[in-house]
């Protein structure tokens, strides 16, 4: 009889392994690896939480976004090229953990504000509205229409892209930058996970490696040195 307890347990037990590990896997949307996440932790654009664990699952918001964005394009650089003055934003006061990269984001029109100088810091964004800030900072492409469509063409919910949102997704598609589901969805109006945006930014890094390094053109003494 406990011979067969026991063997009615591990019986039970193996059974619940197939469901721990889809657990495993629907805690990573989008398919980002551990590689990629781990790449942008070195890269220092984006953070684990205090327990040191980085929670691909949990959605991105816009105080979170001015951060990440600051922090990959270098915008305070711009910022401090400019000159420009202070921005009132009235729901971001200066012990805001993000009040900087806000005024950043905002001086460089990366991002904008809504009416009332407000900027919603905890407001939660979507996958379009994030890919779309994203190419605002890289530099959307000037497709014609007809290339736009091209390039949404394969994706099944293109149709449910923005218009205002098309020609920065198309952009962030062309240089590899978007991760899909199984069905190869953009899922544009879903919010946007920090699994979503560390593949993002992996894809980001890994361009920026294969960047041709600008030639050194040897100086020579008939030559004017150059500032």
């Amino acid at each position: 009889m406990r011979h067969l307890l026991s063997t009615l347990s591990l019986v039970v037990v193996l059974q619940g392994f197939p469901v721990l590990a889809q657990a495993q896997v629907t805690e990573n949307p989008g398919g980002v690896s551990s590689e990629a996440i781990q790449q942008v932790i070195a890269a220092n654009l984006m953070t684990n939480a205090v327990d040191g664990n980085f929670y691909p699952e949990r959605l991105i918001n816009r105080a979170e976004l001015a951060s990440i964005l600051v922090k990959a394009f270098r915008l305070n650089k711009q910022e401090a090229a400019n000159q420009s003055k202070t921005i009132s934003v009235g729901d971001v006061p200066r012990s805001h953990w993000a009040y900087q990269d806000i005024q950043t984001v905002l001086k460089t029109d990366v991002m904008k504000g809504y009416r009332g100088n407000l900027f919603f810091p905890n407001q939660r964004v979507t996958r379009a509205e994030a890919l779309a800030i994203f190419a605002q900072a890289y530099g959307v492409f000037q497709f014609s229409d007809d290339a736009v469509n091209e390039t949404l063409a394969p994706y099944p919910d293109a149709a449910s892209i923005p218009n205002w949102a098309r020609k920065a997704i198309a952009t962030v598609i062309t240089e590899g930058f978007i991760n899909t589901d199984a069905q190869n969805n953009i899922s544009p109006l879903k919010p946007m996970t920090r699994g979503d945006m560390a593949y993002l930014l992996s894809k980001y890094l890994q361009r920026q490696q294969q960047q041709p390094e600008t030639p050194v053109v040897p100086t020579t003494t008939d030559s004017p040195q150059l500032p």
